[in-house]
């Protein structure tokens, strides 16, 4: 009888997916941004200008448009423990050869291969999170694994400026590729799509799993394991593409997405340089500063996944509450970057900035859950859509900070005149998220319903 309560409570497998898809984002924001540490370097030794350095970042981002939707459509129809396996061993590969680039040519092929392979790690993670988590606590669950995305990012500055400094930019590339290829393993022996085909799952779990989806939402979740399996066994219907493509909401939350795109890509990548060339800090210095700032954008995801859940509730409203603090962000973001280009103090200039890159990521669990209720059923492809609209901005911004910093060092200006007229660009662009946010509302999906507890 002693026995009794313990079969009663739920298993905690769930936390264990957590984890996994957790590991693997800080893995693939590692991946990414390593490369904004490693750029000065790159381009002394293969003669890339900052224009043709900022097609470099871009590539990887013009890739990761293009991929994302097929990749996403892949787990709904095949379900994701196949897909993500593959999609990391893909990245992972590309990864390590980036140190082997030996041009500019290489190192763009390189790059937009790269992207391919991350292009489907974030709309399958959605698509795990439905399947694995309650409605009820999926906002929490997603900032979770945003924050330990950003986490990611934040390490990569000093690890990578460590790694270069015992090993070279070079080999550091390759000891990143070694990271992904050991979470695939484990992933792949560890993960089912299903939460009712794991061995480790008791009927406890299983219910709370369920807690508040209807039948069709469940089965619209189901999928093989491995490749080819899910969509035999179960089939998925098509997706509503003349209701999807007229859903304002789609195309709002989008644009969102590419206004937080664009600033988080110019800070991921150019941040550490423009530290160097405009604000005179050292490779070591720049690499501690863009961890800071980085790493308050993680602090923005944990707090945002914590705040759209609580919000929600509080206000009962599921737009407000999703959409509220998203307001609040782009409005501090707009707000600190333009009060950083008016201080000449280094610190404190990356202090304000580091507040900016926090309201950027504040955004981001919301956006996920915003994301997830107005995808439905199609979550993987629709997520995959939005997302890639969003990453038009990871594409832009990089080339455009580049050309400017070329065209006003071709004008004569160096240092702060060089950089600091290109970042105020970025003001706008979150003004402009703001705006955005402000007129999207998550509970209009893509059939048109309005869900509950909406206002």
């Amino acid at each position: 009888m002693s026995d009794l309560p313990a079969l009663r409570r739920p298993t905690s497998v769930r936390l264990g997916v957590l984890g996994f898809l957790a590991a693997m984002t800080f893995v693939l924001y590692l991946d990414r941004l390593c490369i904004g540490q490693a750029a000065p370097l790159i381009q002394r030794e293969l003669g890339i200008s900052d224009t043709w350095m900022g097609v470099v970042f871009s590539a990887f981002s013009l890739s990761y448009v293009l991929f994302e939707v097929p990749t996403g459509r892949w787990g709904d129809r095949f379900g994701s423990r196949g897909v993500l396996t593959r999609i990391v061993v893909w990245w992972s590969c590309f990864t390590a050869l980036t140190g082997a680039a030996s041009g500019l040519a290489m190192l763009l092929a390189i790059r937009f291969l790269f992207g391919a392979g991350e292009a489907g790690a974030l709309p399958n993670s959605a698509r795990v999170l439905k399947a694995w988590f309650p409605e009820s606590t999926r906002g929490k669950a997603q900032g979770i694994i945003t924050t330990a995305m950003m986490a990611g990012g934040a390490v990569a500055p000093p690890i990578s400026q460590a790694l270069i400094n015992a090993l070279g930019w070079r080999w550091t590339f390759a000891s990143f590729g070694l990271l992904g290829l050991t979470w695939a393993a484990l992933f792949h022996a560890w993960f089912r799509d299903d939460p009712e085909l794991h061995p480790a799952v008791n009927d406890a779990e299983r219910r709370l799993i369920a807690e508040g989806r209807t039948k069709p939402a469940a089965a619209a979740l189901d999928g093989g394991d491995e490749i080819g399996g899910g969509a035999r066994a179960h089939g998925h219907e098509p997706i509503p593409w003349r209701l999807t493509l007229t859903n304002r909401n789609i195309w709002l939350l989008g644009v969102a997405m590419l206004t937080m795109s664009a600033i988080y890509t110019m800070l991921g990548s150019w941040y550490p340089k423009y530290l160097q060339a405009a604000r005179g800090a050292t490779a070591d210095d720049s690499s501690w500063l863009a961890s800071m700032v980085l790493g308050a954008g993680a602090a923005g995801c944990l707090l945002g996944g914590v705040l759209t859940d609580w919000m929600v509730k509080v206000t009962g409203s599921r737009r407000w509450g999703r959409t509220a603090q998203s307001v609040a962000g782009a409005g501090l973001t707009a707000a600190c970057l333009f009060a950083s280009l008016r201080t000449d103090s280094v610190l404190l200039a990356s202090v304000l900035v580091a507040i900016a890159c926090f309201g950027v990521q504040v955004q981001v669990p919301a956006w996920w859950a915003s994301a997830t209720e107005v995808g439905g059923r199609h979550v993987g492809a629709l997520f995959g859509l939005m997302n890639m609209v969003g990453n038009v901005g990871g594409i832009v911004s990089p080339i455009f900070l580049g050309r400017f910093v070329d065209v006003m060092k071709a004008r004569g200006y160096s240092g702060r005149d060089q950089w600091d007229p290109g970042l105020f660009v970025y003001v706008g662009v979150a003004i402009l998220g703001l705006a955005l946010w402000s007129l999207i509302d998550p509970t209009r999906g893509v059939g048109g319903e309005k869900g509950r507890g909406a206002a």
